[in-house]
């Protein structure tokens, strides 16, 4: 049994920033443990440094299998692709580099996490990245050690610039730079990749000059399934090893960056959350805070296709295939502006079929709606319970139904096709997903589909609705609200932006898990640093904002360190290692 200053339980978006930043004080002794499989430099799996993240993702090596999720009460679970590999998401998902918008964040301020305004997490935002296109300047880092990028629109495919005239032709402004100007309009996307290759944090921050730190200790492979208490005391942790056996680590500290859906759950089996439901299970409470795995939220996102002709397609052996995406406002009563995002790809899949078919995804911003993770067991193997919750509120409902409409006129006016008939909903369930795996029967398979789809019009459309849509035609969904709204209630799913479950909050908040730091309330020697805390999230995917997250609070840490535990200033100073880091 070892001890170390910090334990850092998840290797993910936020662990990899964490065990970077607290190790580089030569006195701390830093453990990071993942569960999932370490991708140390010169030995990252091609798939996972692919500039498409679709054959890693849709694959089952990289992330929790036994995971799923109901996106709606009256729906079955399936599973919910979250990392399980150092990096986390960041190793799987598709690299995009958004931050949200300030009021975002001027939100999460003004309802219970002061010190996390706009003008507060913006330092953390330029100092985690080196923006290739907009370096410096009062918006943007040149220094940070996650390289981000975009595709400009003279580099644009054909597909790509069709999708923008059509976005031109209802009334989308041109943004170039979606992480410094805040209106509404469409932008080149911006992503964590450089060399069209993938940067995850495992790339970007455990380095080979951090692994080779003496201070930091790297384990991967290794399943902490048990905080270690004395009471309201966080002592250490257990973890699993492959072979079954079990390895205990002493801590000054034990810091949870497991994701929004793993890290209330080791909370819960530490008798940490609602002491009615923890008993129920047999757990003795060691403090009663219901807020653990509540307030959960996710993106409600919908799916859909276009046949592209062979003008309009990308050839396989360029990788990168989202380039452009959009913010615009519902108009919905009661929603905020930029409350619906919209991006495309120029392929559904790695293989034959789907580059022949363009992909557009529609999810909604501000969701008004909330789900839950829960216990259905003690035992630490069992996956929780997760409810999304995606259309609990009818908001949320409504405003994907003028995304929808919105979407259908945008695809209309781009001129990538002729024929509505040509432009269907796709749903990223489970056959299709099965589809996505690479493997050389799906290739021979996929080859022979893409060939049926380059037969005739009349034909081609024949096979789409008998195999794709099932007879369902989105002229039918466009003409019958009711019908669009019965489509999107059984078709919605989340972007895979799982957060708020340990939401930060004042100690008077009873549904608040933790403070502005991540300590959790109540406890000593525990903190959680992940996507969990955000308040709200963010109108973005939620990758950067993590990292950012993580950025902050290492930042207080050191802090804190460096002052013999009087509480650091809330941006970075002269005084910690991370202003000379760069």
């Amino acid at each position: 049994m070892e001890r170390f200053d910090y334990v850092i339980v998840g290797g993910g978006s936020a662990g990899c920033v964490l065990a970077h930043r607290l190790s580089a004080v030569p006195s701390l002794r830093v453990a990071l443990i993942e569960a999932g499989a370490d991708t140390p430099v010169g030995a990252v799996p091609a798939a996972i440094l692919d500039s498409y993240p679709m054959p890693v993702f849709c694959g089952d090596t990289y992330i929790w299998p036994e995971l799923t999720a109901t996106a709606t009460r009256d729906r079955a679970p399936r599973v919910y692709e979250q990392g399980r590999v150092m990096g986390g998401g960041s190793s799987i998902n598709v690299q995009a580099a958004n931050r949200g918008l300030p009021r975002d964040y001027d939100e999460w301020a003004a309802n219970g996490a002061p010190g996390w305004a706009w003008d507060d997490v913006l330092p953390y935002f330029r100092m985690l990245e080196r923006d290739v296109n907009f370096p410096g300047g009062a918006l943007h880092g040149r220094d940070g050690p996650l390289p981000i990028r975009r595709i400009m629109p003279k580099d644009w495919p054909p597909s790509c610039r069709a999708f923008a005239e059509g976005m031109h032709a209802n009334g989308f402004a041109t943004l170039a730079d979606q992480n410094a100007e805040f209106g509404d309009g469409m932008f080149p996307s911006a992503f964590s990749n450089i060399d069209d290759k993938r940067v995850s944090t495992a790339i970007a921050y455990l380095d080979e000059a951090t692994r080779q730190r003496p201070n930091l200790s790297v384990y991967s492979n290794l399943r902490v399934d048990r905080i270690v208490m004395d009471g309201t005391f966080a002592r250490g942790v257990e973890a699993v090893a492959p072979s079954g056996e079990r390895v205990r680590f002493e801590a000054g500290e034990v810091v949870i960056s497991a994701g929004a859906l793993q890290s209330p759950a080791l909370l819960m089996r530490a008798g940490i959350g609602d002491a009615r439901e923890l008993g129920s299970l047999g757990i003795e409470c060691n403090v009663d805070l219901r807020g653990v795995g509540r307030n959960l939220q996710d993106h409600p996102s919908l799916t859909f296709c276009h046949f592209l002709e062979p003008r309009f397609r990308v050839p396989l052996s360029r990788r990168r295939a989202s380039m452009v995406a959009a913010r615009f406002s519902s108009g919905v009563e009661g929603c905020d502006v930029s409350d619906l995002y919209l991006s495309s790809a120029t392929r559904a899949a790695w293989h034959a079929l789907g580059n022949r078919l363009g992909l557009f995804f529609l999810w909604c911003n501000r969701p008004y709606s909330r789900g839950r993770v829960q216990l259905v067991t003690p035992d630490a193997a069992a996956a929780p319970r997760v409810d999304l919750n995606l259309l609990d509120d009818d908001r949320d409902l409504q405003r994907l139904v003028v995304g929808v409409h919105m979407l259908a006129r945008v695809v209309a006016e781009s001129g990538i096709g002729d024929d509505p008939r040509d432009f269907f909903p796709a749903a990223f369930s489970p056959r299709v997903k099965a589809l996505s795996r690479v493997s050389k029967t799906n290739a021979f398979l996929t080859s022979m589909l893409g060939a049926l789809l380059d037969t005739p019009a009349p034909l081609r459309r024949l096979l789409i609705e008998r195999f794709f849509t099932r007879g369902l035609r989105m002229s039918e969904l466009l003409a019958d609200d009711r019908a669009l709204a019965d489509f999107i209630r059984a078709n919605v799913f989340g972007v895979w932006h799982a957060s708020g479950t340990c939401r930060m909050g004042d100690v008077r908040d009873r549904d608040a898990v933790t403070d502005t730091e991540g300590r959790v309330h109540g406890t000593r020697g525990l903190r959680v640093v992940d996507a969990s805390l955000m308040p709200r999230l963010p109108t973005a995917n939620t990758n950067i904002p993590t990292i950012m997250i993580a950025e902050k609070i290492a930042d207080v840490m050191v802090g804190q360190r460096r002052a013999g535990g009087v509480t650091g200033a809330s941006g970075p100073t002269d005084a910690t290692p991370l202003a000379a880091a760069h």
